[in-house]
């Protein structure tokens, strides 16, 4: 449900989605999409309503690199001379008989390919 309704979020900003869930052995990237000269690699994370960790806090140094490393794999398959761009979307929800989406959040340039963020 998250990665559906952030896929939604960024097509109406304008992404091209290219590929969901990429899958490589050191890690998954959820949505990989094309934006004014980036290609964006987005980790969604879906948390309740006042979850004790959002989901920028639960995107760690360890889960950024999983994510670059995953990335370099796609652009060693995928050339492409876009520049790569790391992207995190939180997505908050409400449980129950009819869950539904109360916010998304897309940090944009979140982090480096040298794991530092960039978000404050």
């Amino acid at each position: 449900m998250g990665e559906d309704a952030v896929c939604e979020e960024l097509k109406r900003r304008g992404h091209k989605i290219i590929a969901r869930n990429f899958h490589k052995r050191v890690g998954e990237i959820d949505i990989i999409s094309e934006i004014d000269g980036f290609v964006v690699f987005t980790e969604v994370k879906a948390r309740e309503i006042h979850s004790m960790v959002s989901g920028l806090e639960a995107v760690n140094f360890t889960k950024q690199k999983k994510i670059v490393l995953t990335a370099d794999a796609w652009l060693t398959e995928n050339p492409t001379r876009l520049q790569p761009r790391y992207d995190i979307a939180e997505v908050e929800f409400t449980r129950g008989d009819f869950p539904r989406i109360t916010r998304i959040q897309i940090y944009e340039d979140a982090f480096t390919a040298d794991g530092i963020y960039t978000v404050n």
